[in-house]
């Protein structure tokens, strides 16, 4: 006869079920829940270099979410941070695709919508995001990204990406589909910036236009002008890079990347983004910005540009700052296959080798560089 079996009454501690022999009654074994996690491994900036460092887990503001980071994307804007731009000393990293693991203070509903989806995140918090009352006048006006009062992912005041897990508001997250990978996904906060154009110019009245520089924002900005139907001409100083370009259907000019292009560059157009991440590609751009043309400006470095402003004076040029953009473009580029950006990665380290990468990053000829938190 088969033993007959009690099954026990229901607690707070799991309960596990071992048959030692047949026929034996069972044993009840008793564990506990294992501690949450409350440390993890993070990189903070000193001394122009990042450090590894071991920090607690973010605590989470209502409406905020946790996220584990999957994979982050080194950017020049990280490269520049260690040489000291905006003086940051916490977490960079402001590129990443990651898995929500909690969001604190929203209902069983938005929660089961939200956790374990794999999101990427725009990097400006506003005060609104905080609680702040009143709103600043930007974010009155909508102008969340020009808050007076915000903090930017890996940038200005709140550690980003490079770390296990990072925390955002859920109204800063997007959801990224089951057709984009990972190594596409990284590259939806750049991409992005790229589209941040089409929402700034009625690109209809550009049917040409130059990007200078050939990095990977220039390369992105290149093909994103080339999917809205502009005839791009990318130029920049490294074969390699251009051969890239002309990969995705960008047409290229190879130029020297010193103060003679000025004077040997003839080309005008209507509408020059300038991307070089140089001081020296700022004196290009109004040059081959023809008159009451358009010059669209993507670089950050840190330090002063030298530049003459008399060409902008003269030709009546108009200059258009640019910075972060539209997710919801981006990510429908990368589902559409318009834009495939997964040619630019140049190597892929693990999350703990992140002072590596970042030194790898800033050698001649290399892309994009990611971390990736196995």
């Amino acid at each position: 006869m088969r033993s007959r079996e009690r099954w026990p009454r229901r607690c707070g501690k799991k309960l596990h079920l071992e048959r030692a022999v047949w026929r034996s009654q069972p044993i009840l074994t008793f564990r506990k829940n294992p501690k949450p996690k409350t440390k993890m491994i993070s990189f903070v900036v000193r001394g122009k270099k990042l450090a590894e460092v071991s920090k607690p887990i973010p605590r989470l503001r209502p409406g905020w979410a946790l996220v584990r980071v999957r994979m982050a994307g080194i950017c020049n804007t990280d490269v520049e941070i260690l040489r000291g731009y905006h003086a940051f000393r916490g977490t960079p990293g402001h590129e990443f695709v990651g898995e929500v693991v909690e969001v604190a203070g929203v209902s069983r509903a938005a929660r089961k919508r939200w956790v374990g989806k794999r999101v990427a995140g725009e990097i400006n918090v506003s005060c609104m995001a905080y609680g702040i009352r009143p709103l600043c006048g930007f974010c009155k006006r909508g102008l969340k990204t020009h808050c007076e009062r915000r903090t930017v992912l890996g940038i200005v005041a709140h550690d980003g990406a490079f770390a296990e897990y990072l925390a955002l508001p859920v109204e800063n997250l997007h959801f990224v589909p089951a057709s984009v990978s990972d190594e596409k996904a990284v590259f939806i906060e750049p991409l992005a910036a790229a589209c941040q154009i089409l929402d700034q110019l009625d690109i209809r009245n550009f049917p040409k236009a130059a990007v200078l520089g050939d990095g990977k924002l220039a390369q992105l900005i290149a093909t994103v002008l080339r999917a809205a139907g502009t005839c791009v001409v990318l130029y920049g100083k490294h074969s390699s890079k251009l051969a890239l370009a002309r990969r995705a259907g960008v047409a290229t000019k190879r130029v020297r990347g010193d103060a003679s292009d000025s004077t040997r560059m003839k080309e005008n157009y209507r509408l020059v983004v300038e991307a070089t991440g140089s001081p020296t590609g700022l004196a290009l751009a109004q040059r081959m910005t023809e008159p009451r043309g358009t010059l669209l400006l993507k670089s950050t470095f840190h330090g002063a540009a030298p530049v003459e402003t008399w060409p902008i004076v003269v030709k009546e040029i108009t200059v258009v700052g640019s910075r972060c953009g539209p997710f919801d473009k981006a990510i429908s580029l990368l589902r559409s296959g318009k834009v495939d950006p997964t040619p630019l990665i140049s190597r892929t380290f693990a999350l703990k080798d992140a002072p590596a990468a970042i030194k790898h990053a800033q050698k001649r000829g290399v892309m994009k560089v990611l971390l990736r938190n196995n």
